[in-house]
């Protein structure tokens, strides 16, 4: 398919810039994060070990089903106190509140692999991964200025609450695992492994993996993200239909985050659940397209 050809500024991620304390402010915790990771050798014991394992869990699916496909994408509904419990989950995984998060999301979506692309992959694979974090006022004027498209989550006095309040949370939680198992804990706790994995979607999945939907964007599947992920890596699957509550459509595709919310609609927890229908499906199906144009330039060559 035929693409715009975008010409891009390379970005400025440190010196030649300005800075502010939200800037400094991540560079901070994400230089802590990885400096704690640094000492995990040392203060290995297995109680730490399956802590983080439950953490990747928690605090992962939080992400996937809470700030993803609930939050930002309306893909389904739940009952309040446990939409705004997977949301909590979701502020432990230390990758902001629900409001920027979802925000970011949304902004992606509407301008995926532009320039206005908040992690667009046009300014390369460090910028998409991680260096978009370091500079929010540059590309939306203002801290709440990426803010502008959750108008609904900011009707709610909870997500407000979280917006304003999440960094003492994860605080709070890193001080309780302290008093509980010191050092191991802290350090396990607060491993970068499900932030990197995240980040990979952003980046990795729009550079390596598999195309099977007409998306008209650089969007991938990719088999090993789709594990580490729960279910996220399935990315272009979820860029054909970004309303599913499903990324993982084939049977071997697994999605860990959809086999939970289908858990919780038999249950009666999970309610207007949204999937595509097998003729969206063939619409957006790439394989389709190509036998058409096939088809199609026979019939040229017949004409000829």
């Amino acid at each position: 398919m035929a693409r715009l050809l975008w010409v891009v500024q390379k970005p400025v991620y440190f010196l030649g810039r300005q800075w502010n304390g939200v800037d400094i402010a991540s560079v901070f915790t994400l230089t802590a994060i990885h400096l704690l990771a640094l000492l995990a050798p040392f203060y290995f014991t297995w109680s730490a070990f399956w802590l983080a394992v439950v953490l990747y869990y928690v605090t992962g699916v939080g992400i996937t089903l809470s700030f993803h496909r609930n939050l930002a994408h309306k893909s389904f509904k739940i009952p309040k106190w446990l939409e705004y419990f997977f949301a909590y989950c979701a502020v432990h995984s230390l990758q902001g509140s629900p409001l920027e998060w979802v925000s970011s999301h949304r902004s992606h979506h509407q301008f995926t692999d532009t320039p206005s692309d908040p992690h667009t992959p046009l300014k390369g694979f460090w910028f998409s991964h991680i260096g978009w974090i370091f500079d929010f006022r540059k590309r939306f004027g203002s801290y709440d200025g990426r803010l502008y498209n959750v108008g609904d989550l900011k009707k709610q006095s909870y997500y407000k609450f979280l917006h304003y309040t999440y960094p003492y949370h994860c605080i709070a939680c890193g001080v309780v695992l302290y008093r509980i198992g010191g050092m191991p804990y802290l350090v396990w706790a607060l491993n970068s492994i499900f932030l990197h994995v995240t980040f990979s979607i952003n980046s990795i999945c729009h550079i390596w993996g598999n195309q099977v939907w007409d998306t008209g964007d650089l969007s991938k599947n990719n088999w090993l993200f789709g594990l580490l992920a729960h279910g996220e890596g399935w990315h272009n699957n979820h860029h054909a239909f970004e309303y599913s509550a499903r990324q993982g459509f084939e049977w071997w595709q697994i999605d860990i985050t959809w086999y939970l919310i289908r858990f919780l609609e038999i249950v009666g927890l999970a309610t207007d659940v949204k999937l595509p229908t097998e003729l969206q499906k063939n619409r957006k199906a790439l394989s389709n397209k190509v036998s058409s144009m096939e088809q199609e330039g026979r019939s040229d060559t017949k004409v000829k």
